[in-house]
């Protein structure tokens, strides 16, 4: 099997490449294991809210997680203590100061808000445990939940935190003075210098940020770690408060919510959709990582991520998927259904639904080219899709550039009448070659009914380009040489353009119809719109039969899809002939009743299959 296709991949590939040449910043020091970092390092992940991850560049360092910590030990809180509680220990309003600042709120005592070292100090604190021992399990255990995995201490960073952290100090003691410490401030740093020297990866941090962004659902692990209104309030806070002094100009620039960390980490949380992780030691002036924040530029920028441009969940992009054993509505003879179905698995039919976007185009693309097997017919019906962006655009056209390439027939449906679709039907017709296995037709049914088409070719089954006989039609089965002299001499026979309308909705049925060559199709019009094809028949098949039956009005338009040559009968003519010749009557309204009958049990296949 060809390997997976994925432009998200190619795009971070991209990336990694563009931004590893910036070499601006500098590496922390002030705690001295920090300093040790290799400032060359550099990694992005991507994790969905589904599971998936994306990386590149150098994804499995480890690193200290620093003040990324602070949401989720905020987020702890909330969901131990609630926010009324969590409240009186910390604020939520932005300092514009620098992440270690030693300053309180003038009114309160408090911190400003736990995106600071003082206020994430004060939220440690309320950690639970009746020892040291039990407060550090329960903080590791805590992270590992969102991580997906088992998360251990670096204790050479921790001990050189302990030693080197006098500005945490001087703030805990401040707190305790003002009673926003009630511990032993040692027992508090200790446990807080613990929780900065969690020591995570990359693709740690993706995760942790994509359960953020699932609202509290780990992607991975599918546990429910933080509740929705705790998530709310987790990512109201990271979005005014997470990158210190610069959030301001971070929520215009990028404008999703955010973490950054002195060991040279930025999380980003796009709700709905992913979590973002990037490493690269060298920080700016404010302690931002460098390569971080023009990583996080770059996406949000590119995949219009930012929060203000309006998304919606991905999760539903893809209405349903279905095989060649859901058959288009082509009439067709029990030989060549019965041959047809040993094919339907070469046919995957994929219904896409809602608005494209980075996250749904990321979700549908990556399982069409789940499907995409080296002679497989994928159909893509984009009839229920709202609009599709700039971003959703882009990755289209590169998957279907790629998958068309790799003996896989890509067919896009129901593009045509769809305005918002514009741009994307024109992007596809400009740029994804149709010599390579890409086309677009405006109808589904049409696509499948091609598809058996080819499969009926390649077995020489498809009927040739004569006309039909009598007795080789399905509905005059059972007559006699005799009945079918007498039925031949009551036939009109009529030819008709391709395009040609054969019956129109709303006339009186006073004939019905049998297909010698050629094919027509059926439309209907609902609700005002376009006309849909509900039908087609062929060669031998008849129409408009149920004139035999009840003689009311047409239900529907019937058109001629190429040149074709129709029997015609009269109802009033069969039935005058049937005085003399009852059994043409008997033996044709018993044959109606068959296909009638064979139609609606396909029917009713179709409905369980597409269940």
């Amino acid at each position: 099997m060809a390997s997976a296709v994925s432009p998200i991949s190619d795009y971070l590939a991209t990336l990694y490449k563009t931004l590893h040449n910036n070499t601006q910043g500098e590496i922390a020091t002030y705690i001295p294991e920090l300093g040790l970092a290799d400032p060359s390092s550099f990694g992005i992940c991507i994790a969905t809210v589904d599971g998936q991850v994306y990386t590149a560049g150098d994804v499995d360092i480890r690193f200290t997680i620093q003040s990324m910590s602070k949401p989720f030990i905020y987020g702890y809180a909330l969901q131990q203590h609630g926010q009324e509680k969590v409240q009186k220990k910390v604020g939520v309003e932005p300092t514009g100061e620098s992440f270690n600042s030693i300053v309180l709120d003038e009114l309160t005592n408090r911190p400003f808000n736990p995106m600071v070292n003082a206020g994430a100090i004060a939220v440690t604190e309320l950690v639970e445990g009746d020892t040291p021992e039990r407060r550090l399990t329960e903080m590791v255990d805590w992270f590992s939940r969102f991580a997906g995995r088992e998360l251990d201490i670096d204790e050479s960073v921790f001990r050189s935190e302990q030693a080197t952290g006098h500005r945490n100090r001087a703030i805990a003691y401040m707190m305790l003075n003002t009673g926003m410490l009630e511990r032993d401030p040692e027992d508090v740093l200790d446990l807080y210098f613990r929780q900065c020297s969690l020591s995570v990866d990359c693709k740690d941090m993706a995760v942790m940020a994509a359960t953020l962004a699932a609202q509290g659902v780990n992607p991975l692990t599918r546990e429910r770690v933080l509740a929705v209104d705790n998530v709310r309030d987790v990512l109201t806070v990271m979005s005014t408060c997470g990158m210190y002094d610069y959030a301001g100009q971070w929520a215009y620039d990028v404008g999703f919510p955010a973490k950054s960390g002195v060991s040279g980490g930025v999380i980003a949380v796009i709700p709905g959709q992913l979590g973002v992780a990037v490493y690269s030691p060298p920080l700016d002036r404010v302690g931002n990582s460098v390569r971080g924040v023009e990583a996080c530029k770059k996406l949000s920028h590119d995949f219009s991520l930012h929060l203000f441009d309006g998304r919606t969940d991905v999760h539903s992009v893809i209405r349903r998927e279905y095989t060649g054993a859901v058959p288009s509505k082509r009439v067709r003879s029990a030989a060549e259904r019965e041959f047809l179905a040993k094919f339907g698995e070469r046919l995957n039919v994929i219904e896409v639904q809602g608005a494209l976007f980075f996250g749904s185009a990321e979700n549908f693309l990556r399982r069409l080219t789940e499907i995409a097997q080296d002679g497989k017919t994928i159909v893509v019906d984009m009839k229920r899709v709202a609009y599709a962006d700039r971003t959703a655009i882009e990755l289209i056209c590169q998957t279907a550039r790629a998958l068309s390439g790799r003996n896989c027939e890509l067919i896009f449906t129901e593009l045509s009448e769809n305005p918002e679709l514009e741009r994307l039907r024109r992007a596809l017709d400009e740029r994804v070659c149709p010599e390579t296995g890409f086309s677009r037709l405006d109808d589904t049914d049409i696509a499948i009914e091609q598809f058996e088409d080819a499969i009926l070719e390649e077995a020489e089954m498809r009927r040739n380009d004569r006309i039909i006989p009598l007795d080789e039609i399905d509905i005059f089965n059972g007559l006699s040489s005799d009945d079918l002299r007498t039925l031949s001499a009551a036939v009109t026979t009529f030819q008709f353009d391709a395009g040609q309308k054969i019956i129109n909705e709303g006339d009186d049925a006073r004939i019905f119809f049998v297909v010698g060559r050629g094919s027509v199709s059926i439309w209907v019009n609902v609700d005002g719109r376009r006309p849909r094809r509900i039908g087609s028949v062929g060669q031998g098949g008849p129409f408009g039969e149920m004139a035999l039956l009840d003689g009311g009005k047409r239900s529907a338009d019937v058109i001629a899809d190429v040149p074709v040559i129709c029997y015609g009968f009269s109802v009033d003519g069969i039935r005058e002939i049937s005085v003399d010749s009852p059994t043409i009557m008997t033996t044709i309204l018993g044959n109606l009743v068959r296909i009638m009958s064979d139609r609606l049990r396909l029917a009713n296949d179709e409905i369980r299959a597409l269940q």
